[in-house]
């Protein structure tokens, strides 16, 4: 029988050069980061930098991990004294276990500890990935005081439900106590995603007390920053491959690719662990490294997503492999995205633009197309949307551009056409729409472009943009995406 990982039998892993395990005394080292939302980014990503920084110089940094909801993850990682291993999977595969994270604490289930945590002198840090739906926003970017959460929260504020009610509560209690605010840091993939959470948070603190939010604004920072490491869900098989690779039994380990990447606003000051050392980049333009990887990395990804699901593809490593949707990405990048944004100086967009295309071929990433799927109308929004606006702006083309939201909408017409479930956050809106079950394809694109949610009049009173859509839609509905060259030669010509 395979023993457990945890730190008993860590010895057991020790003596395997090819792992690496915590360098620090776990027993002695504090929670310094209290992150919401311990989901398999984050241990894949943000825990994996802190262990590093912690194995180079040590520091008070260990993670509380809380979970607004779910409780899988404190009761699996529980019973390994919270370790678990990061399999690395690129040409070499590499393993390391991580201790950063010292607790896991369910909100649902344990709100007073997890508000006791947060407004501890100790927590120096507050990180998130909880994803844009999170922040509860409303359209114009304020806070949604309609939404349920938050009228519970202004409800309810000392037992809390949301991220942002939380985050305000532990605030209030430092302010009363005289601790030192912590810093909030947005790990989301969401453009100005600190920005962001900063209104959320001050928009809330404002409901109760002007002062509190004016003290939150003075001493509280909300740094932009962007992540990227492609990071797929752990399967059956990732358990099994993981343990047997380890030599222990790891019930919750989880797999990236080699590749990551953490680039943070070097506009604040406060205690953080030595990141700089690791890997992390501060800059003064957070803004030119997310449109690189928004407009690059996930538009590609997302572009992939529909048009290889349409054509029967499971995989971003199976749909790039094809000859015909390797040259359709390259030639979007290439011809529509590039020169559609400023690049950072420090970064050579062609060498990234073409490193990413590599990176889909690992044959060792099994990213599902359908996982990248989910959530599409917001997803376009920040990846594809903004990339047509300006091109529109700068009289750039935009007819791959086009193909690429057609995508999304055959992908939507399909699974209602066929009754598969569609996970979105407006699924249900998709189904009240008789007029996306059309075979007219302008009166498709017209019914998706009224979506004001998504939309705005951009693109609704934009003819020439309908028209490509509907040039696009037909040509996918006429033509065999497989042969997806096909199309885009059809459409360019």
């Amino acid at each position: 029988m395979t023993l457990a990982l945890n730190q008993l039998n860590l010895s057991q892993v020790a003596s395997n050069k090819e792992i690496s395990v915590p360098q620090y005394d776990r027993e002695s080292t504090e929670i310094g980061i209290v992150h919401l939302g311990p989901g398999a980014f984050h241990r894949a990503h943000q825990a994996f930098y802190t262990e590093n920084a912690m194995n180079l110089s040590g520091g008070n940094w260990g993670i509380c991990g809380v979970s607004l909801r779910s409780a899988t993850a404190r009761d699996v990682l529980a019973k390994q004294d919270n370790l678990y291993t990061l399999a690395i999977l690129d040409k070499n595969i590499s393993y390391q276990v991580i201790g950063a994270i010292k607790e896991v604490l369910v909100a649902s289930e344990q709100t007073n500890d997890v508000i006791t945590r947060m407004s501890a002198a100790s927590t120096k840090l507050i990180t998130l990935t909880i994803t844009e739906k999170g922040y509860c926003l409303a359209a114009d970017g304020s806070l949604d005081l309609n939404h349920s959460d938050i009228k519970h929260d202004l409800a309810n504020p000392s037992a809390p439900v949301s991220a942002i009610g939380f985050i305000v509560e532990a605030l209030k209690l430092r302010k009363l106590n005289s601790i030192n605010a912590f810093n909030v840091l947005s790990c989301d993939n969401v453009s100005g995603n600190g920005d962001k959470l900063r209104r959320a948070v001050l928009d809330y603190a404002e409901q109760f007390d002007a002062d509190l939010k004016d003290w939150i604004d003075t001493n509280v920072a909300f740094p932009n920053a962007m992540v990227d490491s492609i990071t797929p869900k752990t399967e059956n098989y990732t358990i099994e491959s993981v343990s047997k690779a380890v030599g222990l039994q790891d019930n919750w380990p989880i797999q990236r690719e080699e590749f990551t990447q953490w680039v943070i606003d070097n506009n604040w000051q406060g205690e953080r662990p030595n990141w700089e050392d690791v890997g992390v980049i501060f800059t003064d333009d957070v803004e030119g490294f997310e449109k690189a990887k928004l407009r690059l990395l996930n538009c590609l990804h997302s572009t992939l997503a529909y048009a290889g699901s349409l054509a029967g593809f499971e995989t971003v490593f199976d749909v790039t492999s094809d000859k015909g949707f390797y040259q359709f990405i390259s030639k979007l990048a290439s011809e529509e995205i590039i020169g559609s944004f400023k690049p950072p100086k420090e970064l050579n967009v062609e060498i990234y633009s073409h490193d990413i295309i590599q990176r889909f071929l690992n044959p060792n990433i099994r990213h599902l197309l359908a996982q990248i799927a989910f959530d599409g109308s917001q997803k376009i929004q920040m990846r594809i949307l903004p990339t047509i606006e300006d091109n529109l702006r700068l009289g750039r083309s935009t007819t791959l551009l086009s193909l690429s939201l057609a995508c999304w909408f055959e992908f939507i017409c399909q699974a209602l056409k066929s009754g598969n479930e569609i996970i979105d956050p407006i699924a249900s809106t998709f189904t009240q729409m008789p007029h996306l079950l059309s075979n007219d394809v302008m009166e498709v694109v017209e019914a998706f472009l009224s979506i004001e949610s998504i939309f705005g009049q951009t693109f609704k009173d934009n003819t020439q943009l309908k028209v490509q859509l509907a040039e696009s839609l037909s040509a996918l509905r006429i033509g065999d995406i497989k042969n997806i060259s096909n199309i885009v030669d059809k459409l360019s010509a």
